[in-house]
């Protein structure tokens, strides 16, 4: 039974193996687990002690929100696990001004089925530092 959590307790590296398929360089488990402490906000979905499902968000508080990361295991893909996952972090967000994200024009359809909208936007990737080596410095 998939069970749903607004924290990071009792979750280490080894129960976050699977994630960024098909990404060139992806983040290891050490390093996906770093994302996680550093994120503003994360909701978890888990399996029997194994994350299966996750998402998060940066805020400044106030008026707005970055949701960088959505990500459900292949295998539990198809089981409403994403969208229970998006939903729970607006609900988080509660009603800041602007939630933005960017993905894939094939994922448009997903996010429009929870009252999200196509816009337009940029970006730059850096695929060396798609790993997660390169640290950012907060302040």
């Amino acid at each position: 039974m998939i069970k749903y959590q607004d924290h990071l307790k009792g979750v280490n590296a080894a129960r976050l193996g699977g994630f960024f398929v098909g990404w060139l360089n992806p983040p290891n488990s050490a390093g996906h687990l770093k994302l996680l402490k550093g994120s503003d906000l994360a909701v978890l979905a888990v399996d029997g002690g194994r994350v299966v499902g996750f998402i998060t968000a940066i805020t400044d508080g106030v008026l707005a929100a970055y949701i960088p990361f959505l990500e459900v295991l292949p295998e539990y893909q198809g089981r409403g696990i994403g969208g229970q996952l998006v939903k729970r972090m607006l609900r988080m967000l509660g009603k800041a001004y602007m939630v933005d994200l960017l993905c894939d024009k094939e994922l448009q359809q997903f996010y429009k089925k929870l009252n999200m909208f196509p816009a337009t936007g940029m970006m730059i990737r850096n695929r060396r530092s798609q790993c997660g080596a390169n640290i950012i410095r907060k302040k």
